[in-house]
């Protein structure tokens, strides 16, 4: 009788809630140069929108560095318009087909306004995490009522996904104090 749920579709639904959360955290700046910040940004390029990393080689060749080799010279104002407009606050330097980002450091404000955006992402990430348990709670009482399964299977799957929810949600305090700590980090 059990074949009828799933916990498995559950669990992965997770998971992809957590590799979302990671790539979106993995955008926000750090006193160190990290190529998945220009990630956001997307360029107007032979007429559609494109990222960064799709008309030109990103790099980090230093700890406060990002270099972008850009393949087409006609590409590189829009690309320099493009992080100027972008949240990153950075000014690109141009030399020839190579656009470099310096890194500034940090201010403590805006290491304090990072820490807030780091918290919301994290508390969406929980949100999403919750929400797929709703959808499997919802699933069991309807699969109960349809006498799929017995109130004993019920309360086993659903102690299971409470289990599954709280490791996931825990999971997400350790990627953001991990985050953290590298946006405090001098």
């Amino acid at each position: 009788m059990s074949e009828n749920f799933r916990e498995q579709n559950y669990s992965s639904k997770m998971d992809k809630s957590i590799q979302s959360l990671k790539k979106d955290i993995s955008t926000l700046r750090t006193g160190r140069a990290n190529i998945n910040m220009l990630d956001t940004i997307k360029i107007d390029v032979y007429g559609q929108l494109m990222p960064i990393d799709q008309v030109g080689t990103v790099s980090a060749p230093e700890a406060r560095l990002i270099s972008i080799q850009v393949w087409d010279k006609a590409n590189i104002t829009s690309i320099e318009s493009a992080i100027q407009k972008s949240e990153l606050g950075i000014n690109p330097e141009t030399d020839g087909q190579i656009i470099r980002l310096r890194i500034p450091d940090l201010t403590e404000e805006r290491r304090k306004d990072l820490i807030k955006i780091l918290k919301n992402m994290g508390e969406k990430g929980k949100i999403s995490i919750r929400n797929i348990r709703r959808e499997a709670n919802e699933e069991l009482k309807k699969k109960l009522k349809e006498k799929l399964i017995s109130e004993d299977e019920s309360k086993n799957f659903e102690k299971s996904i409470q289990k599954l929810t709280d490791s996931n949600i825990e999971n997400i305090e350790k990627i953001l104090s991990q985050k953290e700590k590298e946006i405090i980090q001098i």
